[in-house]
């Protein structure tokens, strides 16, 4: 009790530079939601809390509290570092969209990704198209590999722009252009207020970081169990973007493409063991 009240007037600063109170709740949500018993988040949450000061960024709590945890549990440790994986897929937004396309088929979608489509103004190259029954959906994906960045009001008029664009070469010729029946905005960062707003009014899905409740983009991996394979700890940093730049982009698939491992020179004991981890974070062989 004495620690959780010296806490009340620490400040710490978020990676937009930003100063805000200490939450011990917010540790706790975030560490309860990766699927850390209780009693091991409270275990973490006194570790942090000793050791935090004025002027201590976020970024280093959670690097510390990813640190503490696995001692405890790897597999819940790498659900703990979900958004920095996500992060881990540029430079370029490709995997992202990939990912994106992948969530939406588990959600009964049938996906195309990177497709042509002409508008009565211009081309426009869009992310993803998602068809569900009678309804198509024109997904634009804003990926972002640095901490700290926000998706603004600019980006959903632009996206609304290009649907509008493409909505009225459907209305010239329909015959050329398959209609849209929505455009969507999925970006794994936090959105402002004012493109909430303004994807509100405007008929525009947004889905951020943490947005909308219950169905943010963290949601949707985590209910999915479709975790990127930058989560992995039992690869390096080159052997991830080399399996990204094979087209992977899930730690599902990489059991069924055994042979790129093989190629990249990873010797059987380290695949065995990078399969074990596959299996404890996924669920799955």
């Amino acid at each position: 009790m004495a620690i959780q009240e010296a806490q009340k007037g620490i400040l710490v600063i978020k990676a937009s530079g930003e100063r805000e109170l200490f939450s011990r709740e917010k540790l706790l949500n975030s560490l309860n939601r990766s699927g850390v018993s209780p009693d091991v988040a409270e275990q973490i949450a006194l570790k942090i809390e000793h050791g935090i000061k004025n002027g201590t960024y976020v970024s280093e709590i959670y690097r510390k509290a990813f640190s503490l945890l696995r001692k405890f549990e790897r597999h819940i440790a790498n659900r703990y570092s979900l958004k920095k994986a996500i992060m881990g897929l540029g430079p370029t937004g490709h995997p992202f969209e990939r990912l994106v396309g992948k969530i939406l088929e588990a959600e009964g979608f049938t996906v195309q990704v990177g497709q042509i489509v002409q508008g009565a103004c211009v081309e426009h190259e869009v992310d993803v198209v998602a068809s569900k029954g009678d309804r198509r959906i024109m997904v634009e994906c804003k990926f972002h590999n640095q901490q700290g960045i926000i998706t603004d009001v600019k980006v959903a008029l632009y996206i609304q722009a290009r649907f509008e664009d493409i909505e009225k070469k459907h209305a010239i010729e329909p015959n050329y252009v398959q209609k849209f029946h929505e455009a969507w905005l999925i970006t794994n960062t936090k959105l402002t207020s004012s493109a909430i707003r303004y994807a509100s009014c405007a008929g525009l899905k947004a889905i951020g970081w943490n947005y909308p409740a219950n169905r943010s983009l963290q949601n949707l991996i985590e209910q999915s169990g479709l975790h990127p394979l930058t989560m992995l700890t039992t690869l390096t940093e080159l052997q991830k973007q080399r399996l990204l730049e094979e087209g992977l982009v899930l730690c599902n698939e990489i059991p069924k493409r055994k042979d790129i491992l093989q190629k990249l020179g990873i010797a059987s004991a380290r695949i065995s063991e990078i399969f074990r981890e596959i299996s404890d974070l996924c669920g799955r062989e």
